[in-house]
């Protein structure tokens, strides 16, 4: 899902624009007891609840696109496992998965996951069962130590017709998105402090309560992708976009998570020294660095982060000049380091907006459109880092004079005594 597809859906979780039928939750405990549940029209919570139910909500579709908030897309065999075409489950390998409708199944338990959430979705929340089942799967699988609260609400969006200049009509609808959105949130002590009783005009020690934070993790299903329901995947949510709780995320929805932001970094940085090797210097790093910034400039009204797949990574580096026998090595380098299908977000390999060269002892960062200003050179045998200094040097906030404006100076003054 892009920026524009979650933001239309946050608006809607306002007061002004809320559409939502039911919530319904769970409070567990640190041994993963269900200590109580709820379950309830959302139009009939005070209007003062409402308001933080929507502040919890809304955080599930905030972050960024690639790190925080991923769309994943169900595997396409475990669709077909759980639906049948119309003529019979001896077509179902070769049937349009457009075309298929859910399996019969006796209970929740025997059915996989994508299936489960589509129930689950349908059921609009009424159904004890299903819910019952869906708060055993998450207590199951998630790996948490303390209470923590399980959110879930079901809504039906009328989505709005456009123009082709982008502009909303109310009244021309002629698409029904209806979805489920649910979260995990920590419940935990408040602070320790005092207060002030305006009763007895005097401050005491608080009263300690159980508090609900905002979310560690959550989903919106199906996506909202082409301001429609795209049934094929989730969007999932995770407050730290190093801890994405794979096998969580794997048991719950079926799906498998990409590397984090961090690890394609690191993942890109290790393909690009193996796949070197001893051609890694400072100039091809500076090319492939410019490279990225020439791309991040022409995909910077896109909507989605550019992804690169092996190929892609590859035609980069044939384009800055590697060498034919290192590119012959990629494929096996890329395969070992990433995997072979693996697909990295270029915001999460490369931060085009610096440029930093580090050493154990110096680190140097550079305008991302002046790394011609950075080389090295060997001086007196010794590899050296030599930076042009134009436009004067500024050290510690003071303004030093370096050697070449020392001399000018020194010139001008020898020039006005001899005159």
């Amino acid at each position: 899902m892009t920026k524009q597809e979650t933001s239309e859906i946050k608006k809607l979780l306002t007061p002004k624009n809320c559409s939502i039928t039911r919530i319904c939750g769970c409070y567990v405990d640190g041994e993963k007891n269900k200590k109580t549940e709820l379950k309830q029209a959302f139009l009939a919570l005070p209007e003062e609840d409402m308001f933080k139910y929507f502040e919890i909500l809304r955080k599930v579709l905030s972050g960024s696109p690639g790190r925080n908030l991923l769309t994943l897309e169900f595997p396409l065999a475990l669709e077909m496992a759980g639906m049948l075409p119309e003529s019979g489950p001896d077509a179902a390998l070769s049937a349009d998965p457009e075309t298929l409708i859910p399996a019969p199944a006796e209970d929740a338990v025997s059915q996989n996951a994508h299936e489960f959430l589509l129930r689950l979705r349908d059921s609009k929340l009424k159904d004890d069962d299903i819910l019952s089942e869906y708060y055993d799967k998450i207590i199951e699988n998630y790996d948490y130590v303390g209470n923590y609260l399980i959110l879930i609400v079901h809504d039906v969006y009328d989505v709005p017709g456009k123009t082709t200049d982008g502009i909303e009509m109310e009244d021309a609808s002629d698409e029904i998105y209806e979805y489920i959105l649910s979260c995990i949130c920590p419940v935990e002590l408040s602070k320790p402090g005092l207060s002030y009783d305006a009763e007895e005009n005097t401050f005491h020690n608080r009263n300690r309560d159980w508090v609900v934070s905002l979310p560690e993790t959550g989903f919106l299903f199906p996506a909202f992708q082409d301001r429609s329901a795209d049934i094929h995947s989730i969007l999932y949510y995770s407050k730290n976009a190093e801890e994405l709780r794979p096998d969580f995320v794997e048991q719950l929805t079926g799906c498998t998570l990409p590397l984090s932001a961090d690890s394609q970094k690191e993942t890109f940085q290790a393909l690009i020294e193996d796949t070197l090797g001893e051609d890694c210097g400072l100039e091809m790093v500076k090319n492939i660095h410019d490279k990225f910034t020439e791309l991040a400039q022409e995909q910077k009204e896109a909507p989605e982060p550019l992804v690169l797949d092996k190929n892609e990574v590859k035609t980069i580096l044939a384009d800055i000049g590697v060498a034919n026998d290192r590119l012959s090595e990629f494929d096996r380098h890329y395969d070992e380091t990433a995997g072979e299908s693996a697909s990295l977000l270029m915001n999460n390999v490369m931060n085009t907006r610096t440029f930093e060269v580090k050493t154990p002892d110096v680190v140097v960062k550079v305008n991302p459109d002046r790394t011609d200003l950075v080389q090295t050179r060997s001086i007196d045998g010794r590899e050296c880092l030599v930076i042009a200094l134009d436009g004067g040097v500024v050290v510690n906030g003071i303004n030093v004079k370096t050697s070449a404006e020392s001399r000018g100076e020194a010139d001008g003054s020898l020039q006005d005594t001899e005159s």
